[in-house]
């Protein structure tokens, strides 16, 4: 009988979930789910089992879009927990792992096809064995460094969207103390994030004395049609981003490159050039040349963190 490793990847939205054998994917095997026709995480993913008609599963891995600490993690928008011994009794698996989701993408890099990778900024010096960032924007902010270690690839995780948000220069601190008076703390992912550019769009409207509210895809094609409050959000967001980057780039120094992924990503990145995201990036006074260093690419592949959670367990095998 075969034997697969179950994945998944758990958003603020949606959960990507599938069968793999070794570090491929069976493609007839993804399923994505809306979390709200959930009750919670293990039932959503017995209800998977049950359709894929209960295969055996020796190994599971899930990504969670939250903290995990112990092999435990929450939902950081979303009332959800799972641990990997929970995870073990919903799936027959004999090994379990609960994995950040941004340390999923990082375990993804170098396993995805070049037609889901778009280049945004040339390095000068790209080195594939340097240490390299994978920096998630969508329903929340975050980031993972990626290491190459004798042992093996180190992907640690972090929490960097709660971070207090950097203002720089007065629109950014002008946004930084409207969202303040609301918020208390504004933290990165209070602005740099689906419900962030929603935020920086009621800014922006404010100011122009026509206070007014949007989703993000209005706010987008309300910019497409040359609104000035949807694309002077646009703009903060883009410089915004660009600063943030820029300083995690700065801490961790990833020769090997920088990689967004999410779907904030996605839609923001057209905008890159229009609105100034490389000279936000190297803002930097005498590191501004420095940071020309490190190439940025756009991860377009949904399946991407699913993939990691494979190469993940994959990895794991070849530890022990």
């Amino acid at each position: 009988m075969t034997s697969y490793s179950l994945v998944a990847d758990v958003g603020g939205t949606n959960t990507r979930v599938a069968l793999a054998q070794g570090t491929e994917l069976r493609p007839d095997s993804i399923v994505k789910h809306r979390n709200c026709d959930h009750s919670g995480l293990a039932e959503l993913l017995v209800a998977y089992l049950d359709g894929q008609d209960n295969p055996v599963c020796d190994r599971a891995a899930v990504a969670i879009a939250g903290p995990v600490k112990d092999g435990a993690g929450q939902l950081t928008n979303l009332n959800w927990q799972l641990d990997k011994a929970r995870l073990a009794r919903v799936s027959g698996a004999g090994r379990s792992a609960i994995l950040n989701d941004l340390q999923a993408q990082g375990h993804a890099l170098g396993h995805i096809d070049d037609c889901h990778l778009t280049t945004l900024k040339q390095g000068q010096d790209v080195n594939p064995n340097a240490a390299m960032l994978v920096i998630g924007v969508g329903t929340g902010f975050n980031c993972a460094p990626v290491f190459q270690t004798a042992k093996g690839r180190f992907v640690p995780p972090s929490e960097a969207g709660h971070l207090t948000f950097p203002a720089r220069g007065h629109d950014q601190w002008d946004l930084s103390q409207f969202l303040d008076a609301q918020l208390g703390h504004v933290a990165v992912e209070d602005v740099l994030s689906g419900r962030g550019l929603e935020r920086c769009f009621a800014w922006a409207s404010a100011t122009m004395g026509q206070p007014r509210t949007a989703t993000t895809t209005d706010i987008f094609a309300a910019a497409d049609a040359g609104d000035p409050a949807a694309i002077k959000a646009i703009g903060a967001f883009v410089t915004a981003l660009g600063g943030v980057v820029g300083d995690l780039a700065l801490t961790l120094l990833p020769f090997g490159g920088i990689y967004l992924v999410g779907g904030m990503a996605r839609a923001i990145a057209p905008w890159f050039d229009r609105c100034g995201f490389n000279a936000a990036l190297t803002d930097k006074g005498r590191f501004s040349d420095f940071l020309d260093g490190f190439a940025i690419r756009l991860v377009e592949d949904d399946y991407a963190a699913l993939s990691g959670c494979a190469h993940f367990l994959a990895g794991s095998d070849n530890q022990s």
